[in-house]
Order: C-alpha cells, then sequence, then structure tokens
C-alpha cells in the first residue's frame, strides 16, 4: 500500500471522527431534553418580563393573555421549539459543515454583531495571545530542560525536577489563578505595590494609542499566562524528560556509543529523533487545543476568549454556538492529526507506510 493510500485512508478516518463528534453534540443537546428544557426556561422569562411591561398599559386580562400568547409563539418560533430536536439540530449541523457558521441568538461581538464568524474572528486572537503563547513556553522549556534531565537521572537536580512535575501536575488552573491574584493584587497591594491586574484585558479606562494599549493588553495578560504555564509546564518537562531517558537506554544507541561517535551526534541523530514523534505529538496536539481556550482560567480571570464564549453559550443554551465551536475545534484536531501522520514519516526513519 502507498503512503498516499494510507494517508488517503487515514484522512477518511479522521473525517468520520469529526461526523461522529457531530452526532454526539446532537444526541446531546437534543435527546436529553436538556435543549427543549433550557430554551423553554428561557422563553419563560422573557414572557414573565414582557407581561411586568405590557400589565402597565393593559388593562384588560383577556387582552393581555392574548398578547403574550402571541409573543410566546414568535419566540418559540424563533427558537425552534416549534419543531423537534431531530428536525432542529441536523439542519443547523448541514449548515456548519458548510461552514455557514450563522447567527448567534444571545451573543454579541463588541460592535454589536451576532454573527458567529465574527464571534470567532474576535475571540481567537485573545485566546491565542493567551493560551498558545502559554502553550510555546511551556513547550520550549519542557524540551529544554527535559533533554537535560534525561541525561541526570538520579541526581538531585533529577529529583527536585520530579517533585515539582508532581505538584504542578496537581495544581487545578482556577485554584492557581485565584492564588497568584491573591498573592500579586490583594497582598502586595496592602504594601502598596501593585504587580499584575486581576483580571481583564485593559485598564479602567484603557490607556489610548497603539503601544500603550499594547503594553497594557500584555500587563493584563501576564498573570493568566503565568498561571498556565505554572500548572502545565512541570508534567511536560517530565514527559519530555522520560521519553528521552527511555530512548537512551535503547541498543540501537547502545551501538551509536560503541561505535565512537561523539555523544552530540548520538543526542541528536539517535536519540532525540526517535524520541521526536510522541514528543511532537504532545506538541502539536497541545497548540491545537490551546485554539479553543482555557475555560476555568478564562472565566478566573474575565478574559473573554475562545473557553469563555464556549462557556457563555452552554449557559445561554445558545445551540448555533454550541455546534459551530464543537466543529471547529475537533476540525482543528483532525487537521493536527493529520499533520502528524505526515510530520511521523519525515521525523522518524522507522515509520514507513508499505
Amino acid at each position: 500500500m502507498t503512503i498516499a493510500k494510507t494517508l488517503a485512508i487515514r484522512g477518511a478516518t479522521l473525517v468520520g471522527v469529526l461526523f461522529a463528534v457531530l452526532v454526539m453534540v446532537v444526541v446531546t443537546l437534543g435527546a436529553t431534553g436538556f435543549s427543549d428544557r433550557m430554551l423553554t426556561a428561557i422563553v419563560n422569562e422573557e414572557v414573565r418580563g414582557l407581561r411586568q411591561g405590557l400589565a402597565q398599559t393593559i388593562r384588560d386580562a383577556d387582552e393581555l393573555e392574548a398578547a403574550l400568547r402571541d409573543h410566546r409563539q414568535e419566540l418559540e418560533a424563533s427558537y425552534g421549539l416549534d419543531r423537534a430536536w431531530y428536525l432542529r439540530l441536523p439542519q443547523m449541523i448541514g449548515r456548519v459543515i458548510r461552514l455557514d457558521l450563522g447567527e448567534a441568538r444571545t451573543l454579541k461581538t463588541a460592535d454589536g454583531s451576532s454573527s458567529i464568524t465574527a464571534l470567532l474572528r474576535e475571540r481567537l486572537p485573545r485566546t491565542m495571545m493567551l493560551v498558545t503563547t502559554a502553550s510555546f513556553i511551556t513547550a520550549g522549556f519542557g524540551l529544554f530542560f527535559g533533554v537535560k534531565l534525561a541525561t541526570r537521572v538520579g541526581s538531585r537536580l533529577d529529583r527536585v525536577a520530579s517533585l515539582f512535575a508532581a505538584t504542578s501536575n496537581a495544581l487545578p488552573a482556577w485554584w492557581a489563578g485565584i492564588l497568584l491574584i491573591l498573592l500579586t493584587y490583594v497582598i502586595l497591594s496592602t504594601f502598596g505595590v501593585r504587580v499584575f491586574p486581576p483580571g481583564g484585558m485593559y485598564s479602567a479606562p484603557p490607556p489610548e494609542g497603539g503601544i500603550p494599549r499594547l503594553l497594557d493588553l500584555m500587563w493584563h495578560a501576564a498573570l493568566p499566562v503565568i498561571t498556565l504555564v505554572l500548572i502545565s509546564v512541570g508534567s511536560w518537562t517530565y514527559v519530555v524528560r522520560t521519553m528521552v531517558m527511555n530512548t537512551a537506554q535503547e541498543d540501537f544507541v547502545t551501538v551509536a556509543r560503541a561505535k565512537g561517535l561523539p555523544e552530540g551526534t548520538v543526542m541528536r541523530s539517535h536519540i532525540l529523533r526517535v524520541a521526536a514523534p510522541p514528543i511532537l505529538t504532545g506538541l502539536i496536539l497541545g497548540l491545537a487545543s490551546s485554539v479553543g481556550g482555557a475555560i476555568l482560567t478564562e472565566t478566573v480571570f474575565n478574559w473573554p476568549g475562545m473557553g469563555r464564549l464556549y462557556y457563555d453559550a452552554i449557559l445561554s443554551v445558545d445551540e448555533s454556538v454550541v455546534v459551530a465551536l464543537t466543529f471547529m475545534f475537533t476540525l482543528i484536531y483532525v487537521s493536527a492529526r493529520f499533520t502528524l501522520e505526515v510530520l511521523y514519516i519525515v521525523v522518524d526513519p522507522r515509520v514507513r507506510y508499505s
């Protein structure tokens, strides 16, 4: 079987995963009754608010009830409650697959647009500045120190790094974020020192001009980035260290050293290249998932990114946004996974599709 045919089969399988995820979203929202119950609650709340307003102008009880009944029917048609979920949601998925993401019911951009595409364009750069930046920093530290630790297994530095990795991996994102806010803002503010702001994207009022505004944005992003790096850098470093260490104990590495090859050549050509696929897998998939944002961290720091958008869409039962975001995140994962299939052939000489 040729490489092209094998990759085509892998690609078709990943596309199947994409459709399977969308089907699961439909079943979760529709068959469980969650969508209908939450949308009905929203309609009831809007009708209740309208009743209080109309009661001041319409004194006749029958006329008031008729007006409310007509408005309820309009709302139910607007939310799609006049149709069963198995008729409403599949149509939405078909539109999303054609990349026609549609309009959000309740969520809007800063300039008032309800277009889901506009929402993504607004939120994605914010998430990339926060989560993707933290992922790059974590990957850089992990690769550098992980390789170093793999050459010093059992040393005091290795034991300290292992303890830090376990502690870092056990830290909940929300807890670490709140703790850093307490340390850098609440406690230090009592001494007149303000290191980082507690949340948000800009100061109030935001600075005018390009450079001051950018610096203010970076200042507000610093603490969330530190939080994300803190909770992930230890485990990533330990993973790299373990992968490189296991590869260094293989027989072909021993043979390379027995031939008298320089240690640098052994490390680059025989250890790192063979250990690269699993490390590359974690790196690529980590970067792909970073585009989806970090719901807890963005919520704690009031950072309006992709994770917070997903959170708000679920709370407001904005089905269009939930389905569109699920599709986009899954599409990013599928693309990253297919990219890895190609990179495996380039990076690891042992991988051959034949």
